[in-house]
């Protein structure tokens, strides 16, 4: 496999970058709009008297109103952070701390071979490495590929078998105890890292001593092989470059994603126990261990920060029913998270910067909240006013999609940036009803993907 090589920003005038996508979600927005004011007056007629004559219509239609303006406010909010961020620049050889970096894997085949032999190309003192990969008992030729990269790598490489499938977070779990360095790395089996990265991403920890957590920056690796991949591209771009920057600036990265974290150890070991024994609704909880794991060290006083120059490239679904699994188990994850963060958010958990994780954590839960009114307009508009409903979504969409359209234009491909909308309304038709579902199944366990 190999990883595409990352260009770096350059400048663009904001002319240059209206075309493509940008330009067609625009002529989108203007001609549909258009079309709806001019076809469909006397039905917002009919739904503005509904509105003022119907309590529950009423209801919702101020409750729509105070989630627009508190979304826009907060991409605001969101805008002011990400212009202020820089990443931490990469210390000194003499400087960066020693390192164990856990890999574990299953069923992943030659996948977890490519990954390991990204890391031992890594511009990192191999003094201050320990590297652990873990086959979580796999059933496919994942434990050949590891012993074949343990002849290559020597010493450098030290790999276990599960007895059994316990899951990843029971691997993580082995990779911790036996780790040695004082920053804790986890790096997913399909996921390819640059020469760079390592010292990019753990340098934050040698420069601010209250830094707990950090969180890499997530590349799709097969976004040409297949159409979901291409069209997840940009929205992956907005949420780890935009989103994320953003969170790293307030020092409140809400999580670090498995692909690519480092942990600083004596966080880890401070609640490790209560993190391989953490239940749900009396349930032991087997997903979402990364954001747990960056919750239980923020719930220790802990910054958790965004590294933009520690990139990782990661296998991401190619199928529909594949994508569909990963997004519920997120969010039951995001569900169960946001109820933990919230016990602790509240309260007088940090020194200082206390304000901005709750602000945060407010924009989730509202998130969570919203989406049973929301299914219960779109059914309803569905079904009295399917034309309109069909017109104003289109509109709804090109309109959300403009921003990481531009953001998507600036720092890679204008052309592409076109996938987002394409992506949206995927996303809106097909796996609308994520959330809902995942709000009533949260206690369930299962990785689903694996």
């Amino acid at each position: 496999m190999v990883v595409k090589k990352i260009t770096s920003l350059k400048p663009k005038s904001f002319f240059s970058i209206i075309d493509y996508g940008i330009l067609i979600n625009t002529l989108l927005l203007i001609i549909g709009s258009g079309f709806v004011l001019f076809f469909f007056q006397d039905q917002f007629q009919e739904i503005r008297t509904i509105r003022f004559n119907s309590t529950f219509g009423s209801i919702l239609f101020y409750f729509a109103m105070f989630v627009l303006a508190f979304k826009l406010l907060f991409f605001i909010f969101l805008l002011v952070h990400f212009l202020k961020y820089k990443p931490i620049e990469s210390v000194k050889d003499d400087e960066l701390p020693s390192i164990t970096l856990i890999v574990p894997a299953y069923d992943e085949g030659s996948f977890v071979f490519d990954t390991l032999k990204s890391i031992a190309k890594s511009n990192y003192p191999k003094e201050k490495i320990q590297l652990i990969a873990i086959d979580d008992g796999s059933t496919d030729d994942t434990w050949e590929w590891m012993k074949k990269a343990k002849k290559e790598l020597g010493d450098f490489l030290s790999i276990y078998r599960q007895p059994e499938n316990k899951g990843k977070r029971h691997a993580l779990y082995r990779g911790f105890q036996l780790g040695t360095g004082e920053v804790f790395v986890t790096i997913d089996s399909d996921s390819l890292i640059y020469v760079n990265t390592l010292r990019n991403l753990v340098s934050p920890f040698v420069v601010d001593k209250k830094c707990g957590a950090v969180a890499g920056n997530v590349k799709i690796q097969n976004a040409k092989d297949a159409i979901i991949p291409k069209m997840l591209n940009v929205s992956f771009a907005f949420s780890f470059g935009f989103i994320r920057a953003a969170q790293g600036q307030m020092k409140s990265v809400l999580c670090t994603p498995g692909a690519l974290s480092a942990y600083r150890k004596v966080a880890v070991m401070e609640c490790l126990d209560e993190w391989i024994e953490q239940t749900f609704m009396g349930v032991k909880t087997d997903i979402g261990e990364d954001r747990a794991m960056t919750n239980m060290i923020m719930k220790q006083g802990y910054n958790t920060l965004f590294q933009s120059n520690a990139h990782v490239a990661t296998n991401i679904p190619e199928t529909y029913s594949v994508l569909r699994r990963m997004f519920t188990r997120w969010e039951r994850s995001n569900v169960r998270e946001n109820i933990m963060m919230s016990k602790f958010a509240f309260t007088d958990f940090r020194e200082d910067n206390k304000i901005k994780p709750r602000i945060l954590l407010v924009n989730q839960w509202l998130s969570v909240i919203s989406a049973y009114p929301s299914l219960i307009v779109m059914l309803l508009s569905l079904i009295f006013y399917p034309v309109l409903f069909l017109s104003t979504t289109i509109i709804s969409i090109a309109l959300f999609s403009i921003i990481p359209a531009m953001y998507y234009g600036v720092k890679n491909s204008k052309r592409h940036s076109l996938w987002i909308f394409t992506y949206n309304i995927f996303y809106f038709f097909t796996l609308f009803w994520i959330t809902p579902y995942a709000i009533l199944t949260a206690s369930r366990r299962g990785w689903l993907t694996r």
